[in-house]
């Protein structure tokens, strides 16, 4: 378990933020590391060609400590949906075949495929959200021979709700299919191991759960994906970039591993410092232990809530930092200008009152939240 860690963020005692599914704040440590960097740009004669690559590689580094891959599965990219079009890029597909997603699942991870079915004549299959909320069983089903892919959460963004990704890794592969992850929702806060789940792309923004800053994220590719197809052709990835005054002497080929796919201008002197700053904080807790701790605030609150006639996801079938609620009566409409009037910030997502905290809660957020919602229920 890890105390609560509020000194390390700027977030005034009257806030009681618990909506870290739509954007963490930062930390002061990452704050600082991106003033610094702004800072940099303004005396360009001490930008020297070496910090083009020293500080992606670290940032790639410490992002495949935290799912035990290599520095070179990792490639450095924009944002979810970029690294989701490199894997719809680079999966082969024919028509007839099936493409797996889940029931409302987040549209960046939707889109890129139905363009892919379009253009393929393959077919998006969408498997139901199951009555009990145990998504496992459901998928499992939904695989057979004539699935070529499944792109998947960790946990799903509306509610929480967990996969159990390893089993459904060694189906998929059972049956000669691929496994697209956007785990957004769930890095940072939830331990996963390329080792033991085995995707074929691995996708993930930093401003959530990996508490970075908001432009950028990390794809890890499968060594049998590390010869692929990027979505932009930049100098940068090419091999010996390294090397300035040799760029016109044009190169065919990448750099090694899955750092072809990282995009251009990777080396933003801003971005990168603070994301740096991030990973360097999220290893030295440990995700393990922050999933604990968000687990044992959650299932607290979910108590609460019970009183409350809410109902939340049973604790065996979600992820331990998300709190989907919901309620037999539906949700009041101004539920949630009602809590932000009190200083209280959450989300719904479709029928769900979305609680997502991290390490700055404490028990005073706790006691306000559950006052604010009976009271929202009471005047309902």
């Amino acid at each position: 378990m890890i105390s609560c860690q509020r000194h390390l963020f700027d977030i005034p005692d009257h806030i009681a933020y618990y909506n870290c599914g739509y954007m963490s704040p930062q930390l002061n440590s990452v704050r600082e590391a991106g003033y610094a960097g702004v800072d940099v740009k303004s005396s360009p004669w001490t930008v020297k060609p070496v910090d083009f690559f020293s500080q992606p590689d670290k940032a790639r580094s410490l992002f495949a400590k935290l799912i035990n891959a290599e520095a070179n599965d990792v490639a450095i990219i924009p944002s979810a949906s970029y690294g989701l079009a490199i894997a719809a890029k680079n999966v082969n597909i024919s028509a007839g075949q099936k493409i797996l997603v889940l029931d409302e699942q987040f549209p960046s991870n939707i889109y890129c495929w139905q363009d892919l079915a379009t253009r393929t004549g393959a077919e998006i299959i969408t498997v139901r959200t199951p009555s009990d909320f145990n998504w496992t069983p459901a998928i499992l089903d939904a695989i057979d021979d004539e699935v070529a892919v499944a792109a998947l959460p960790h946990c799903h963004w509306t509610d929480g709700a967990l996969l159990d990704l390893e089993a459904i890794g060694q189906k998929l592969r059972n049956h000669g299919a691929k496994l697209v992850l956007d785990i957004t929702q769930s890095i940072g806060a939830m331990p996963i191991d390329v080792a033991l789940v085995k995707p074929d792309f691995l996708i993930a923004a930093c401003y959530k759960w990996m508490l970075g800053p908001y432009s950028l994220g990390f794809v890890y590719a499968a060594p049998d994906f590390q010869n692929g197809e990027p979505i932009e052709y930049n100098w940068i990835n090419r091999a010996r970039s390294e090397n300035f005054s040799d760029l016109i002497d044009y190169e065919p080929n990448f750099q090694a591993g899955a750092i072809r796919y990282d995009m251009g201008e990777r080396a933003n002197f801003s971005l990168m410092p603070m994301a740096i700053a991030a990973l360097e904080q999220l290893l030295a807790w440990g995700c393990s232990d922050i999933q604990q701790t968000l687990s044992d605030m959650t299932d607290k609150i979910a108590g609460r809530c019970e009183d409350l006639g809410f109902s939340p996801l049973p604790k065996q079938y979600r992820a331990g930092h998300f709190l989907g609620l919901r309620h037999s009566d539906g949700l009041p409409k101004d539920l949630l200008e009602r809590l932000m009037a009190k200083d209280i910030y959450l989300s719904v997502r479709g029928a769900s009152l979305r609680v997502t905290p991290h390490l700055f809660n404490n028990d005073t957020d706790a006691e306000r939240l559950i006052s604010a919602l009976s009271d929202a229920l009471d005047r309902r």
